[in-house]
Order: C-alpha cells, then structure tokens, then sequence
C-alpha cells in the first residue's frame, strides 16, 4: 500500500488547494516508492574494473579507499517502473569521507559527453580532491546506455545515397525502431542518479558536473530540489534552455574563436620555438595558404591535434607545433597517411615537448591514422554494387542530445547555419560541412528540459573558462542567469574545459567552501586570473576582459577573429571558379 501511495504522490496526481491557500510545494518523486521491489534488490559490490582509462591510472584508481564496483537494476521506463523492465547500471563508490558529523554524505561525479564512462570518476575525484574526499564518498556511474551498463547500440541499413542528410535520416529510423532507445534520456538518468542514491541510504546527494554533465545536474537539482546537496557545475552547457541545441550551435564559433584568440597568440608569441612568426594574422594566412581544413588531411590536424588541446591546455605545445610544421611549410606531399606522417614528425622534432605532449602526439596520430583508414574503407563500399548493408554504432550520445529536447527539423535552417558557418567560422566550418545537418535535426522527440522552481531550486555554484571551446562562456552566462541563486566563477585568459580542481586559491577555496558549509560567494559573478600557458611565466590577456562585476567581457566574433575570417575569404575569393556568387564564396556554400 505504501509504494502504490507513493507513486500517486510522486506522479503530481495530488488534491488541488483549497481556494485561498496558497499553492502547494510539488513533492520530488518517490524513486524509493517508484521502483518497488527494486529498492529492496541485494546489491553485489565488488573489485572495479576500467576498460576505458590507462593500466597505470586504473591501478592507482584502484588504491583509493572503499573502492567498490555493483550493477543495480533500475526500472527501464521510470514513467511505468510497474511493467517489469529494467536495466542495468553499473556504479562505483568510495568510503573516504571520515565518519561522524564532518561527513556530508555521497556526491555523484559525471564527467559529460553526453555518453561519458562515469565509472572511474568517483576514486578520481577522491584523488584530485582529498580535502573534499575526507567529507564526501565520491560515486562514480556509467549512465544507462553507456559502457557497463546497460548499452545503447542502434542499427541502419546503409541507402544506396552519398547525401549524409539521407544517410543521418536512416540512422534516426533505425534507432527508433529499438525499443530501449526512447528511455536514454537525462531524465531518465536523473531518476537512476536518485535510485543510487536510495539505495546507498542517503537522504541527500551532492554532485559535480563537468560540460554534458553540468546539463545533467542541473535536470537532477530541477527534479529532486529536495534531495540535492552541493552542485557545483564546471564548465556549463547553456541549461537555461529547454534543449541542447543553443550549447552545440555556439561550439564551432567558440572553437574559431579560441584558434585565433589564444592559440595562434601563442605560437606567436613563442617564435624562438616554434619559428613560425610573430604576427598571429600571418601565421593564420600561412596555415590557411596549406589549406586550412579545407582538405581533409587538414581536417584531421584540427580534428585530433589542435580540437583536443583546447580542452586541455597543457597540450598547447603539442597543437602549436602542427600548426607551425603547417604554417611554415613545405608542404607535406603524398597521400593523406603519408602527409601526416611527414607533420607529426615535424611536430615531434620541436624542441622542448615534454614527454606527455610527445604521448599526445603519437596518440592523435594513430587517431587520426584509424580515421583514414576508416574514410578510404567507406569509400570502397560506396564503390560496391553489392547487397544492402547494415551498421551498427553507440548511440548513447546521439539519442540523449537529440531526445533531451526538440532541435530545429527545417533543413532550410541548417542549410543557413552552414552557410554563416562558413563566412563566421571558417576554422571549423568544413568539418561540419562533412556531416551534413546534425542528427537531431531528424529525430522527433516530445521531451524538454523542465524549468527550475525559483521557491525550491538549490544553490548552485558554475565554474567557467572565458574561452572554452566545448561549453562557450555566452552558455554558461545565460545558465547563471537563468537558474534562481546560482552563483558563477570566471576564469579569465583561459580556455581549458573542465577546470576544478584548478589549485588556484581564487577559483577553488570558493568551490571547497561551499561543498563544507553550503555557502557560495556574497556576489553572484566572480572574476578570477587563468596560469600562464606553458613555457610562459605570466598571463597574458587575450580575448575580452574580465568586468568590475567579475564577468568576463567578450565578443564571440572578436577583432582578431573578424580580421582572421577575412583573410580567410580574400584567399577563397582568389580561388573562386566563375560559379562562385558575388560574395566570392564558392556556390556550393
């Protein structure tokens, strides 16, 4: 009787006020009540195991203390838990806090994506904070759909069309027709991360997001206010949207932008290595005269060696020294995996690469070699006039972007979005010219993100980076904004992607703070100083400037980057064929 009377409670089925009183505050739903007999499921913890990470990485993970590893079943439909399906998430815990009344419970990690393996990120953010893990039990999971639990996988029958919109539009067929693929949402998560929760014995849960998982968070504080501890969001989609597609229509600009604002600065500014210039415009007209990523050797230089160390700016030695093996010539000949071969090596003979930017350079050149090997295979089947064929792949990704809420399905819009790309965004623009329009733009979904209740969200706290290139800072913004009390910490001059811990007082003493005592700064923005990039020993303004009001000031098209975008069209404009339209754009555009 208590778990049917749960579930009317939790559904908002309840008796409207009496007239005159005031409104009622919605109860979070009952996960407890919800699952039913799952809730009372005997949990099998044992040794972890982390495919996904490095043998070093997950023998150290494995030292941290408590460390334990279990599959829970979790309704598959948390909509109707009562018909019987379920599925499997697979979840990691930590027993590090200290016990007794400095504890503050469990907090969950999700390290973004959408589609990210959690499962290591509970013992390594009991290593990257062990001031915070000697109060906190860090859990690690693997979201439905992703890695050990339950996965998502979608098949097609590949059409007889080299048109990537018809090809996307039979992938979306094909994954529908799965059953489990209508259930891999951040609301369905949301749920599990709640159920996890129950059945640790928790009454409340604490948690940190990085990128995707800034969303995620957000959809679990919306959801379950009541039950939401500390939330730090590092590194935000824009969550005052209903849908993602504002987060992923903002990231080729903002990758343009980090190029040409912090990047090619650096290069520049550090000739004396690299020999490329001083001039960052110069280096930019150079690297564009070798054919930008117009081609698609240069697509994969962008792709898997300067794309990746925006995320991680400890790399910017590593993206700086292809840009110069580029930029300064000759240019490499051969086919695409002789090209490459000749770049890299180039790139490896810079002087001064640590061993860690030499590990990331041979890493994204077997990348990048897979990615070749890859396109020259489709273009054989292509070329065959054999039977239909079918693919597989992981759509745990596509499926939670798309279904999390409606994208724009006119096709006449991203024909548009393509085109301003190309003039905006010319860095970036032809690699998203190869996948046509997005995958959501053919995928039907009924779902949106609900909006925060301003009587009832918690305190959230952002951390955010003035130039991240993944979740630009115009999102993150518009997130502290648009969710009632959150707090923001900008962080000027600097573009990595997930930043906490930082290990500077002025970006992580407020973090920790507010993860001890539920406090978050007096003000609602504050401005902090990014490090100096490698090989430097100052930081050096680039991009906007930080406000008085602890925002960050900055255009997404800055100066730097409307002077790059031209130089880009002068030299289209000097190749344009007699089809090329009065812009000197080519036709096709």
């Amino acid at each position: 009787m208590a778990v049917v009377a749960g579930a009317f409670l939790a559904s908002g089925l309840v008796p409207a006020p009496a007239a005159g009183a005031a409104p009622a505050v919605k109860a979070d739903p009952d996960t407890a009540a919800l699952a039913g007999a799952l809730t009372k499921q005997a949990v099998a913890w044992g040794e972890c195991s982390f495919p996904s990470v490095a043998p070093a990485t997950e023998a150290e993970l494995k030292k941290v203390k408590g460390l334990a590893c279990a599959t829970v079943q979790v309704p598959r439909d948390w909509h109707n838990p009562q018909d019987g399906n379920t599925i499997g998430v697979r979840v990691s815990k930590t027993a590090t806090a200290y016990p007794g009344t400095g504890r503050q419970g469990i907090a969950l990690v999700n390290p973004g994506g959408p589609g990210g393996e959690g499962l290591p990120w509970g013992a390594a953010m009991a290593m990257r904070s062990p001031v915070l893990a000697s109060q906190y039990d860090f859990v690690g999971f693997d979201p439905r759909g992703v890695g050990q639990s339950t996965p998502l996988t979608c098949s097609y029958t590949v059409p007889d069309s080299t048109d990537q919109n018809v090809i996307s539009r039979a992938k979306v067929e094909g994954c529908l027709k799965n059953p489990l693929t209508k259930f891999i949402t951040t609301e369905q998560t949301a749920y599990d991360m709640d159920f996890i929760r129950v059945l640790l014995g928790e009454k409340k849960t604490s948690y940190i997001g990085y990128s995707y998982g800034t969303w995620l968070g957000t959809w679990y504080a919306t959801t379950f206010p009541s039950k939401a501890h500390r939330f730090l969001l590092d590194s935000s989609t824009d969550a005052s949207r209903s849908t993602l597609e504002k987060t992923w229509d903002l990231q080729p600009r903002s990758r343009d932008r980090q190029f040409q604002e912090a990047l090619l600065p650096y290069v520049a500014r550090n000739d004396a290595k690299y020999k490329a210039g001083t001039d960052p415009l110069e280096i930019r007209r150079n690297w564009e005269k070798a054919g930008g990523t117009r081609e698609f050797a240069g697509m994969l230089y962008a792709a898997w060696f300067i794309i990746p160390a925006m995320y991680d700016t400890s790399q910017y030695p590593s993206a700086a020294s292809m840009v110069a093996a580029l930029a300064k010539g000759p240019a490499p000949a051969g086919t695409d995996a002789e090209k490459l071969e000749q770049v890299v090596a180039k790139a490896l003979a810079t002087p001064g690469l640590t061993d860690a930017n030499k590990a990331f350079l041979t890493k994204a050149k077997g990348n990048a070699l897979e990615a070749i090997a890859k396109k020259d295979s489709v273009e054989r089947k292509a070329s065959y006039q054999g039977g239909a064929e079918v693919e597989t792949w992981d759509a745990a990704f596509e499926a939670i972007r798309c279904q999390d809420g409606q994208w724009n399905q006119n096709l006449h819009y991203w024909n548009f979005w393509q085109a301003d790309l190309t003039v905006n965004a010319p860095f970036i623009a032809p690699i998203m010219a190869l996948s046509g329009a997005p995958l959501c733009a053919f995928w039907p979904t009924p779902n949106a993100k609900p909006a925060p209740d301003a009587k009832t969200f918690p305190k959230v706290l952002i951390a955010q980076t003035e130039l991240d290139a993944a979740t630009p800072y115009e999102g993150a913004l518009a997130t502290a904004n648009g969710l009632p009390g959150a707090k923001m910490i900008s962080v000027d001059n600097e573009g990595s992607h997930g930043i906490f811990p930082y290990n500077t007082d002025c970006v992580d003493d407020p973090i920790v703070a507010y993860f001890q005592t539920g406090l978050t700064p007096k003000k609602k923005f504050t401005g902090c100083q990014g490090l100096p990039l490698p090989g430097e020993d100052k930081t050096v303004e680039v991009g906007g400037h930080l406000g008085h009001d602890g925002k960050i000031k900055i255009k997404m098209i800055t100066p730097q980057v409307r002077k790059a975008n031209e130089i880009v069209r002068e030299l289209l404009e000097g190749t344009a064929t007699p089809e090329a339209d009065e812009k000197g754009m080519p036709a096709n555009a």
